[in-house]
């Protein structure tokens, strides 16, 4: 394999890069292969002149076909080795170069037209394995309409995707692509988000409330509402206003952070860099040193010595090990784009595959973020139904978190005709709220509002619903208290089968990390099962904790990829949630999951391990094979063998990465349903 420049000036172990379509080296694969094919054709003709047909006149024409042969065969070789001489370095195209030119010298045509050929098909079918991936890749690209339909006045006209600014309002079909990204102002549907976020099932679009207030506070914007470029519109028509333009749209952030994911080395990769840098230069030295031995000492021509060296250089050239960690890269970069988990690059891919501790920030990982009611205690003398009717008639008049959970929780328990009617309603701020209900005084609050006035019993109560981790909110009316209620951001239910799978997939610590008070940390880590809650920790503290178990090994940190973004900094790999909304979050992860489907996190630390230990396979088999032929040419194999043995070996590691692919098909759940986000 060759060696191209990165943009900081770095060398990577890879072939000239082209732009996903064939055009980055000259010709393209469709070319290459097309050469190598023709190569091999005058390889075989030459050869049956030279071995089968007698006669001195028939002979001569087997040489201008095996130069024939070196002209197809060698002409992209030729190309890359120049290309790499030109930046200082001798790399492999160029020791297949030197080789053949050196048979060619001692009148070996046939050897170095073989040699040629083979190089030429290996690197050809190469290309074409490693194009799988790459189409993969390429895929998403292609999934934005090249045109939308645009409101203007009452008219619909048609223009090019690239136009649209942010504000415009386009029509989308049914079962039409969508073009950008944006928000629905109009209609209802279900849309097919597979390609951004990974979603098996469509999720279902429904219009903001306010188009005007959407646009002027686009992170406001519910995920019912937020629909992306490329994906796939169901039954119903959708009138969508455009948030981003084509250039910024999530699609095209994705693709252009997967084109470019093999800029982030992984540390083998990095040690691969360094061990060629001195090996190719060791390997012409066991050249020259054989060349020179073979001659001197033994009893056989300069010819004989000089093709015993070249076939030495053939053998010990690393085709296999260049490419051994960038087809396991971009495979399992493709494969899980293909999920919607977007991996930048190899050394977040190969790191993963190390993690020995993951740590989940609570608020929206392993919680949805939002509070729900979830105990009703009356006191004695009390019963549920009065406890539940004076809270809702309290809270209905109230905006805020807590009291729309409340809300939420008790309007489908009491009928309307059964519900009471709150009058004089005032907000006590950081406390609760007061008014009159039946023509009696009735409070709710936290426990600072009834500071000294709790009975023992409804103490009780406080104390208890606190030791499970609920906010707790007392409720009196006519002086008598009617009881408490508790409000918890509850677990996703996916939460404790994530943990489950990840400690089965080999994770030894699992951590959760919370601003919320230890006893609600408690109740949290106790239900969905983590190893450590950790609570009453500010920015700094998540950032200690983080560094704590990064000294211990590599470690993950779980989060939002915005408020976890110091914590998610000092993590070993840090993983954001649900970044298709989330700019901020694509560009400062390693690793974002385009939904916020925690479910993915178990496959991702599995496709992780897959990885590394294909690239491990890959590794060992280049050594073994470079062990085995070196010795294998000093003692008269021949080049043919030699070369097949050399180009089948780089072309099975290929192979071998290939089936990252296809890694977990349809498992990308590993069985954990997907609840739903809570309105």
């Amino acid at each position: 394999m060759d060696t191209a420049a990165r943009k900081d000036g770095t060398p990577t172990t890879t072939r000239p890069k082209d732009d996903g379509h064939g055009h980055g080296r000259l010709g393209g694969p469709a070319w290459e292969l097309g050469f190598a094919i023709t190569s091999g054709v005058t390889y075989i003709a030459g050869a049956i002149f030279e071995y089968f047909v007698p006669g001195a006149p028939l002979t001569q024409i087997a040489i201008p076909l095996f130069l024939a042969t070196y002209f197809f065969g060698g002409f992209f070789t030729f190309a890359t080795a120049i290309n790499s001489v030109r930046h200082g370095r001798f790399e492999v195209d160029f020791l297949m170069l030197v080789a053949a030119i050196g048979a060619a010298s001692v009148g070996r045509f046939a050897e170095g037209a073989v040699l040629l050929f083979l190089f030429s098909l290996g690197h050809a079918l190469e290309e074409y394995a490693m194009g799988r991936a790459k189409k993969s890749i390429e895929a998403l690209a292609e999934l934005a309409p090249a045109t939308a339909l645009v409101r203007v006045g009452d008219d619909v006209v048609e223009r090019p995707t690239e136009e649209l600014e942010i504000g415009d309002t386009v029509v989308v079909r049914p079962h039409a692509r969508i073009p950008a990204d944006g928000f629905v102002a109009v209609g209802t549907s279900a849309v097919d988000q597979a390609a951004i976020t990974g979603e098996s099932i469509p999720a279902e679009k429904s219009p903001v409330a306010d188009p005007g207030d959407a646009l002027d506070n686009p992170g406001r914007i519910d995920t019912a509402s937020r629909v992306f470029a490329g994906t796939v519109n169901g039954s119903g028509s959708l009138d969508i206003v455009v948030l981003a333009v084509a250039a910024d749209s999530t699609l095209s952030r994705v693709v252009t952070m997967v084109r470019e994911a093999d800029d982030t080395k992984s540390a083998t990769q990095r040690f691969i860099d360094r061990f060629q840098r001195w090996y190719v230069p060791a390997v012409i030295a066991l050249v020259v040193a054989v060349l020179a031995f073979g001659w001197l000492f033994l009893d056989e021509s300069f010819a004989d010595s000089f093709y015993r060296a070249m076939l030495v250089l053939v053998a010990a050239s690393p085709c296999a090990l260049a490419i051994a960690t960038p087809a396991a890269v971009l495979s399992g970069v493709a494969r899980a784009a293909r999920a919607g988990l977007l991996i930048k690059g190899g050394g977040p891919l190969e790191t993963l595959g190390k993690v020995r501790s993951i740590a989940f920030d609570k608020t929206g990982t392993l919680t949805w973020g939002l509070p729900r009611l979830t105990d009703i205690r009356p006191a004695e003398g009390a019963d549920a139904d009065e406890l539940s009717r004076v809270a809702l008639a309290l809270e209905s008049s109230v905006d805020h978190p807590l009291a729309t959970a409340i809300v939420a929780g008790l309007e489908p328990q009491i009928p309307a005709a059964d519900r009471l009617e709150a009058g004089d309603v005032e907000s006590v701020t950081g406390q609760g709220v007061t008014a009159t209900i039946a023509g009696k005084p009735a409070e709710l609050g936290s426990l600072r509002m009834f500071a000294g006035d709790l009975t023992p019993e409804i103490d009780g109560l406080v104390t208890q619903l606190q030791d499970e981790g609920r906010t707790i909110m007392v409720v009196r009316w006519g002086g008598r208290f009617l009881g408490a209620l508790g409000v918890m951001d509850a677990p996703r239910s996916e939460a404790k089968a994530v943990i489950s799978s990840l400690r089965t997939s080999g994770v030894d610590e699992l951590v959760m990390i919370s601003g919320d008070n230890q006893r609600v940390a408690d109740a949290i880590g106790s239900e969905v099962g983590v190893d450590t809650a950790a609570g009453d920790l500010m920015p700094e503290d998540k950032v200690s904790t983080i560094r704590r178990l990064a000294s211990q090994g590599d470690t993950a940190m779980v989060g939002d990829g915005v408020n976890d973004a110091p914590a998610m900094a000092n993590a070993s790999v840090g993983v954001a949630m649900g970044a298709a909304s989330s700019a901020v979050a694509l560009e400062t992860a390693d690793v974002a999951l385009m939904s916020d489907d925690i479910g993915k996190v178990p496959f991702l630390i599995r496709l992780s391990r897959a990885s590394s230990a294909i690239i491990r396979q890959n590794l060992i088999a280049s050594l073994v094979i470079v062990a085995f032929l070196v010795p294998a040419s000093l003692l008269g194999l021949q080049m043919g063998p030699v070369v097949f043995i050399h180009e089948g070996s780089t072309f099975l590691v290929v192979l071998n990465a290939l089936r990252l692919l296809r890694f977990g098909n349809g498992d990308e759940h590993s069985g954990i349903a997907h609840e739903a986000r809570p309105e």
